[in-house]
């Protein structure tokens, strides 16, 4: 049976004491309260050793925001994934829409990222997702596919089944757009039957998707209602408890 995950993904936010405050206040909402989801948490990097500490027997998993696809070397300002695993994490989303939008990153690069971190018994969260101008045009059904079989073209079915997706419509991050719950639904169960289509039904039965377009505490609960829909990816609204905390309380 798939996961049900919220994953916050702090992005360049937060001072040292910033992020030890949000920590400790989310540490404590998770030993307060029974959840019916799996909860990720993506820091800085600065941060990952930290928060790993902080979320010590909570069950909050620490993810990194990225990784570099080399495994050591002169790659100044990259993270390997064996220093993300040497600090406890347990994986790193890929290809993350602003890694796309401001690094020049492709899905050939996210393809080894994710090979990468499989390699190390990480899990990846590959983040897929079409632009304003795309979905206008209808080509959003396109890119998406394009982007999800580059991404995952040299992976075995058992590779396959230990990802995560996050499907981020680019046009509603950050903009306080949502898709409706029909529109991420339709993209989601399209992402799910491209899988069952390569790689077989069971297998895509299994993967978790993430919706990552301007998840409210107010919306969290119809759009994490759609059958393909299982958890967020969320950005803004991971930086504040008591938005995070509805959130997750959206599956209750």
């Amino acid at each position: 049976m798939r996961k049900n995950i919220v994953a916050g993904n702090w992005k360049m936010n937060k001072t040292f004491p910033e992020a030890e405050i949000l920590m400790n206040g989310l540490s404590e909402y998770k030993k307060r309260n029974s959840t019916n989801c799996e909860i990720y948490i993506a820091p800085p990097s600065l941060y990952l050793e930290t928060a790993k500490k902080i979320f010590q027997n909570t069950g909050i998993e620490v993810f990194a925001q990225d990784i570099s696809e080399h495994i050591f070397g002169a790659y100044t300002g990259e993270i390997s994934v064996e220093m993300i695993k040497s600090v406890g994490c347990s994986g790193s989303l890929v290809a993350h829409s602003e890694r796309r939008q401001y690094h020049g990153e492709t899905d050939r690069h996210a393809n080894r990222k994710i090979k990468t971190l499989l390699d190390a018994g990480l899990t990846p969260i590959y983040c897929n997702g079409e632009t304003l101008e795309q979905r206008k045009s209808g080509k959003h059904f396109d890119v998406v596919k394009n982007q999800t079989e580059t991404a995952l073209s040299t992976l075995s079915p058992e590779e396959v089944a230990k990802i995560i997706i996050a499907y981020e419509p680019v046009w509603a991050i950050g903009t306080g757009e949502t898709a409706t719950p029909e529109q991420a639904q339709e993209i989601h169960a399209f992402i799910r039957n491209l899988i069952a289509e390569k790689y077989g039904k069971n297998i895509a039965d299994e993967i978790s998707i993430l919706y990552g377009g301007s998840v409210k505490p107010e919306n969290a609960k119809e759009i994490f209602s759609q059958p393909d829909i299982d958890g967020g990816l969320i950005g803004g609204a991971s930086l504040k408890i008591e938005d995070f905390s509805g959130i997750i309380e959206g599956f209750n």
